[in-house]
């Protein structure tokens, strides 16, 4: 067999899709730095392997580059998965157009998957926004009453995008609606939830997650696995709920610890993706403090307005600038 061809160097130029991508990367490898200082296993070193190796072709030039044809991936493709090194080089027009129908009718199951936009139970009041950046998304979010007939309720965000990412938030929407009516605390739940995703999960799959049960006397539990903090409001005063735990999909014994929060009418706990805060206008993140300005902006008002005017004010501070994330934000309100 003749040898191929040493793939040549075109680098990305330093665009908006670039920056994103390495933000990515960059991301990812954080998190199993993390995890391999923990442990040993052999999935975490292998996966932490590719990030470097995907961060060393973007050094040299090579990133971006079909391994194949020796032409440049397709951009949907690589912000689905900045670890791909092939392009669709092999598909003919026909099959292109069997993958263009199977997209559009995922994208139409994800979306009857989703919880109601506007949701209340037992003096709760709960309003969401649900982006893709593309087709499908590989954001979760749902909520769902338990067997207690308290509110639960969920916002992940799985690795990569795409379809392969929207089908394992369809996974992890299943085993939720599956093991809530167990009526499991939300430590044991998370733990029972992450005990299936992981093994059902390929090597390079996991999501950052925060989930969490409001009962009617103003007690909320929540669990955040990784997850981008939340945010508390309650008057003026502004809390975050940080990450205490790896996300869900990496170990199949991962413990996970939750805090508690008791809520007045009129408070607010308010989740999101890293697509809403670290949206970006130039050199600057969109970021939590701003995020929480919008929300205290809009006190007194309804959920569903307070996320329509944060999204309004999200927009206009992304102005014209192109968007590479899934965007989702969820805001729960204590209303009696």
């Amino acid at each position: 067999m003749a040898a191929r061809d040493p793939l040549p160097q075109i680098p990305l130029p330093q665009s908006s899709l670039y920056t994103a991508l390495r933000r990515q990367l960059e991301h990812r490898r954080e998190i199993l730095s993390g995890a391999a200082d923990m442990a040993s296993a052999a999935k975490i070193m292998q996966l932490l392997h590719d990030v470097d190796a995907a961060l060393e072709r973007m050094e040299s030039g090579r990133y971006g580059v079909c391994e194949l044809c020796h032409e440049e991936v397709e951009e949907d493709r690589l912000m689905a998965d900045p670890l791909v090194r092939v392009c669709l080089c092999e598909l003919n027009a026909s099959e292109r157009g069997a993958l263009e129908k199977d997209l559009e009718l995922a994208s139409r199951i994800q979306q009857r998957l989703l919880p109601r936009r506007e949701f209340a139970c037992d003096g709760w009041q709960v309003a969401y926004h649900y982006k893709p950046v593309s087709v499908v998304s590989g954001d979760y979010c749902d909520l769902m009453v338990g067997p207690d007939e308290q509110l639960y309720f969920m916002l992940g965000d799985v690795a990569g995008k795409g379809v392969a990412a929207s089908i394992l938030m369809s996974n992890l929407s299943a085993i939720f609606r599956a093991s809530i009516p167990q009526g499991l605390p939300i430590a044991e739940l998370v733990e029972h939830v992450n005990r299936i995703f992981t093994a059902s999960t390929l090597l390079e799959q996991y999501a950052t997650l925060v989930c969490g049960r409001a009962s009617s006397d103003g007690t909320l539990e929540v669990c955040n696995a990784g997850h981008v903090p939340g945010l508390v409001i309650s008057g003026s005063e502004v809390r975050t709920v940080p990450s205490s735990g790896f996300p869900v999909g990496l170990f199949a014994d991962q413990k996970v610890s939750t805090c508690t929060f008791q809520f007045a009418p009129g408070s607010s706990l308010v989740l999101f993706s890293d697509g809403v805060s670290e949206a970006r206008n130039g050199d600057d993140d969109y970021g939590y403090e701003r995020i929480a300005c919008a929300v205290l902006a809009s006190s007194g008002l309804h959920p569903c307005e307070v996320v329509a005017n944060c999204v309004r004010d999200l927009e206009r501070f992304v102005g014209s600038e192109p968007v590479f994330d899934d965007q989702t934000l969820m805001v729960l309100q204590k209303i009696h």
